[in-house]
């Protein structure tokens, strides 16, 4: 090979050599630095579209799981409205039956039917309990509809559980309980009557709807207090007297109650499901994703080390070729 100083191919390779062995030590450092397999779209370009969908596809499966979990707690405070409501009906039962005792005076009796009065005064606060701004219980049969075929009208929210945000393909009717329809009785005489003054027709209520009952009316139990009671509970809605009617009234309501309960469990139970079918998915998908995109630390570690071998041996090689021109000077010398 001729000595020359004009041109050194020599230092010229182990320079591209030591460019190369240096882009190669970084790309392996931004690997370990990230924990990630794909850093720029040429590493993988199929890969990283795969990867991309599946990120996005987690992100829509933690959002619809975190929907289900709110649409759970609903449903929970929900069944705990309705069982205090299953033991407010109880006790009203349990009044009107106190109230055929023959033993009790007229007063004994009218005192069982101011505590009735309260009783319906907590169902109707009940009806009006909300979650989140969302109200637990519909009123309105009007706009209502049987869902589940049981007679009683009932809204239904929509859940959707699936990531695809489509309802064909998978959602939950959230219930909210149409009291009014569980709370109507019927009398003998075919009055018919809600036991939480939730239907304003059966009575003239005017624009205001249902209030409050005025401070201190049940502090006395003379003649007058005793109208004046009448007329307010009249007034509101409410039903004034255990009289009017019957302890049978009391099992239809209490059976839509049951049944109530018994479809709060259902969606509860099936919440519950899709919840736990959500995390597996969730769990599934992370592993597939991070197949894909996670970088082998072990594999990497080994690489970044024979990189830095190179960079070191390439950079060493690059000295000794420049100093290959410095043969012609000393031919000349």
């Amino acid at each position: 090979m001729p000595v020359v100083v004009n041109k050194n191919p020599t230092a010229t390779l182990a320079s591209f050599n030591l460019s190369r062995a240096n882009d190669m030590l970084r790309h392996s450092l931004a690997k370990l630095s990230s924990g990630k397999r794909i850093i720029n779209a040429s590493d993988d370009a199929g890969g990283l579209a795969v990867a991309y969908k599946m990120e996005s596809a987690l992100k829509r499966t933690e959002a619809v799981r975190i929907n289900v979990q709110n649409g759970l707690s609903f449903l929970q405070v929900q069944d705990g409205g309705l069982k205090v409501i299953g033991k407010v009906l109880d006790r009203m039962s349990e009044l009107r039956t106190y109230s055929d005792d023959i033993t009790k005076s007229t007063s004994d009796t009218e005192n069982y039917s101011k505590e009735f009065v309260e009783l319906q005064q907590q169902l109707m606060q009940i009806s009006r309990e909300k979650f989140n701004g969302i109200s637990l219980f519909t009123n309105n049969a009007g706009g209502d509809t049987d869902y589940d075929g049981d007679g009683t009208n009932e809204m239904a929210l929509t859940l959707l559980t699936t990531a695809s945000g489509v309802a064909e393909d998978g959602y939950v009717s959230v219930t909210q309980v149409n009291l009014q329809d569980i709370l109507t009785v019927t009398a003998s005489d075919g009055t018919t009557y809600n036991l939480g003054n939730l239907d304003s027709g059966n009575v003239s209520l005017g624009t205001s709807g249902p209030q409050p009952f005025k401070a201190g009316i049940f502090q006395n139990t003379d003649a007058t207090n005793t109208a004046t009671f009448n007329a307010e509970s009249a007034k509101h809605g409410f039903i004034a007297s255990l009289d009017t009617i019957a302890v049978s009234m009391f099992t239809g309501a209490i059976e839509d109650l049951a049944d109530a309960r018994a479809e709060n469990g259902g969606e509860m139970s099936r919440l519950m499901m899709v919840n736990e079918l959500l995390i597996q998915n969730q769990t599934n998908l992370e592993a597939a994703h991070g197949r894909i995109m996670d970088a082998d630390i072990a594999l990497e570690s080994t690489r970044f080390a024979r990189q830095n071998v190179l960079v070191q041996s390439s950079a060493a090689m690059v000295a000794q070729a420049n100093q290959l021109t410095n043969i012609a000077l000393a031919v000349l010398g």
